[in-house]
């Protein structure tokens, strides 16, 4: 009777209790938003890794994302890629909260969930350093520098970097991401190291994949791998970075008792990298590796240094054997042939690896083999390498003494504007001005310099703070992570790796994949998840800050599809099938899209009446004033028009900015010539003979520099001499200055 009035008691409280259905369907319904949300978490995650992924592997194969021409492309696919993040992410995360909204009320609710996705969630601290270096270069673009498109340029390859590191650390924020960034690194490295292999294995046939060469200094073998970055050396520091990080996976494998599958699927691309490391033939690349390894193997355990050997050592081996054979063949061997020396070595690498780990793990005298084995194959892979490169090694002074003349040059650069620096591309704008000897140098060949020289010591100074930062954060969570890293680093400041955006990627990639390892072992996804629904006060920054990412990135794509039109139009103005008209209506467009570039403004000028040519040389010159091409060109126009003391200043300028070119040094005396002739039968007689008098002095200084380059021991890479041609122009010129006038002298251009 007790449980009987009980149970009534129950039946009478819920039957009375009008609420009851309600709270039923508020449970249901939070239960079904729980399960919707975490649904939406997954596919959240699925979306932003195959995004960020694609952006690597784009990168990638877009030549390591070297050309400006490549960026803009890419800086549209992130900044979409964002803008559907962003839009999804409102969609899921929003909708509770935008319920009876309207208007204005709802954009500004879009704006501080935008706020709190990137403030909140993204770790923004992250993106701060490229965009940074973003906005320095903007202000460059603002103030004045040597080259505004330059500028430009740069400022929308650190946007890039800006917005791919946004979505990065991203991903690194939500549950699982590790494994995406563990994916998108071994699809990367694979591709690129895979790739490159097969191509020297005469396989898979890369357009300009390998360098060839007679130059002994250049190459030992005569063919050095370049694979799909083009540059051996950038190539060489990449694969060194991917070969590091799948070394300490292998390591940490063999440093317990694993069975067979585990332990080949992480050793299994080390030998391919470490043999398309020793083809790139890059010694720069060769001793940022060697000095990473030496500091993975310090910062190893001590019951950990031994497996790192003992994982490097039938790998390493094999892959000398491989270079050698391929080396042999200049990087040309039969197919099949070429297969199936990659196969065997391959398949030794894997054996080796299997054999020395089950010796570690059995008896004492097991262990003796082993290190043994290990000891060996060290000497025998030594031996292979430096034995094929000892010509090289032996020759290769004079490309180190070029380089650090090109290194006094630039240091003498720097200190003209050393807190903010010249701009973006100011060693390819200025080399030639300021190089004491003709050397062919677009590139400085160090990022540290290059950067000091766009940024100042402003930009270095976050150049730095990005790299502690980075490392501090890795030494942290992901020490193992480290020596690729370090290879990143210090090849750069050897070498103009850093002028690749996909390195600067790779280096992205790496610190998102250091913030995403907590993540993974301690699953902090769903902590963090109510940082989503924190009151957020005061609003107006919140609102702001979302405004100005949306600003940003819709500016970015902007300025970067003007300059992916201004480049369509223009080559299809300068393709062969186009004509005078049809030529003149697409350069107009390319130069709307795009003014700031002297090449598109010389092509626009040569087809309008010479005053009006050249008031858009003279305009282009304001964004652009240490170019050579654009003072050539205002010098001919002038001496065609009869301004022969004009065009003899405009001359004077282009020879000062680029003296060791032959080209531009007998096509100034040629239009001197002709400005002169012009004048005389103007009836100018004594302005021609000024004319050409300062015709003269310009052949005497091209004389003068020519038999000191002459006699001189440096070297001469862009074959400066004095001509045939410009020794008749100089004897013209002095008829013209000195002599009775001449009917006959030179007709055509040079």
């Amino acid at each position: 009777m007790k449980g009987e009035k009980s149970d009534n008691k129950v039946k009478w409280s819920k039957s009375n209790d009008s609420n009851w259905p309600d709270r039923v369907g508020k449970v249901v319904q939070a239960n079904q938003r729980i399960g919707f949300s975490r649904l939406s978490e997954a596919a959240l995650t699925v979306v932003l890794g195959l995004m960020a992924v694609v952006l690597l592997l784009a990168g990638c194969l877009r030549g390591g994302l070297f050309y400006f021409s490549d960026v803009n492309p890419m800086v549209l696919m992130a900044t979409g890629s964002a803008f559907v993040w962003f839009i999804l992410f409102i969609m899921v995360f929003n909708v509770p909260h935008t319920s009876g909204q309207l208007g204005m009320a709802l954009w500004l609710n879009y704006l501080k969930r935008l706020y709190v996705a990137i403030m909140q969630y993204a770790h923004f601290r992250w993106m701060f350093w490229p965009l940074a270096m973003a906005v320095w270069f903007g202000l460059h673009v603002w103030i004045g520098s040597v080259s505004v498109q330059g500028s430009m340029d740069e400022m929308l390859r650190w946007s890039f970097l800006a917005i791919f590191a946004l979505l990065t650390v991203t991903l690194a924020a939500r549950a699982n991401g590790a494994r995406w960034f563990a994916w998108g690194w071994q699809m990367a490295g694979g591709l690129l190291v895979l790739s490159g292999v097969l191509n020297a294995c005469g396989v898979l046939p890369l357009p300009y994949g390998v360098m060839r060469t007679a130059d002994p200094e250049i190459s030992s073998a005569g063919a050095r791998l370049g694979g799909l970055l083009q540059y051996p050396n950038a190539y060489g520091a990449v694969v060194g970075m991917y070969a590091l990080e799948r070394l300490a996976a292998a390591a940490r494998v063999m440093a317990r008792p694993a069975v067979a599958g585990r332990l080949i699927a992480a050793a299994l691309p080390l030998m391919p990298a470490q043999a398309a490391l020793l083809l790139s033939e890059s010694r720069g690349a060769w001793l940022a590796t060697g000095c990473a390894a030496v500091a993975a193997f310090a910062l190893q355990r001590r019951g950990a240094r031994l497996p790192l050997l003992l994982a490097t050592a039938a790998p390493l081996a094999c892959a000398a054997w491989l270079y050698r054979q391929l080396a042999a063949a200049q990087l040309a061997p039969a197919p099949v042939p070429g297969l199936l020396a990659l196969a065997g070595a391959w398949a030794a690498a894997l054996l080796g690896t299997l054999l020395l780990c089950r010796l570690w793990h059995s008896g004492a005298r097991a262990r003796a083999a082993a290190h043994a084995a290990t000891v060996l194959a060290g000497v025998i892979a030594a031996t292979v390498a430096v034995g094929s490169t000892a010509d090289r090694m032996a020759a290769g002074v004079g490309t180190g003494l070029s380089r650090l003349q090109m290194w006094r040059d630039a240091l003498k650069l720097w200190t003209e504007a050393a807190w903010l620096g010249h701009g973006g591309e100011t060693w390819r704008s200025m080399f030639r001005a300021i190089q004491s000897s003709p050397y062919v140098g677009g590139e400085v060949h160090n990022g540290l310099l290059d950067l000091a020289l766009d940024t100042g010591l402003i930009g270095l100074m976050l150049i730095a703070g990005w790299f502690f930062f980075t490392l501090r954060t890795m030494w942290g969570r992901a020490p193992q992570l480290l020596p690729s890293v370090i290879v990143f680093v210090l090849h750069g400041a050897m070498d103009f790796d850093w002028s690749f955006a996909f390195l600067w990627m790779m280096f992205i990639w790496l610190a998102g994949w250091a913030l995403s390892t907590p993540t993974l072992q301690h699953g902090t996804a769903d902590l963090k998840r109510p940082c989503f629904f924190r009151p957020l006060n005061p609003w107006p920054p919140r609102i702001f800050t979302g405004l100005f990412i949306m600003l940003w990135l819709g500016g970015t794509a902007w300025l970067a599809g003007q300059h992916l039109a201004a480049e369509h139009q223009y080559r299809l103005a300068m393709s062969k099938v186009t004509g005078g008209d049809e030529r003149k209506v697409l350069l107009t467009a390319a130069y709307k899209f795009n003014p700031y570039r002297p090449d598109i403004a010389i092509s626009l000028s040569r087809t309008f009446p010479a005053k009006k040519a050249e008031s858009i040389l003279v305009q282009s010159l304001s964004f652009s004033p240490v170019s050579p091409q654009l003072y050539g060109e205002l010098g001919r126009l002038a001496a065609q028009s009869g301004r022969g003391e004009l065009a003899g200043n405009y001359f004077e300028q282009a020879l000062a900015l680029n003296r060791f070119d032959t080209s531009s040094q007998s096509q100034a005396l040629y239009w001197m010539e002709q400005a002169s002739r012009r004048e005389r039968a103007a009836g100018y007689t004594a302005r021609g003979r000024q004319t050409a008098s300062a015709g003269v002095r310009i052949y005497k200084r091209y004389r003068k520099l020519a038999e000191e380059v002459a006699a001189g021991q440096e070297r001469n890479d862009r074959r400066f001499e004095l001509g045939e041609d410009a020794l008749r122009y100089g004897n013209n010129l002095r008829l013209l200055a000195f002599g009775p006038f001449a009917p006959e002298v030179t007709r055509k251009s040079p």
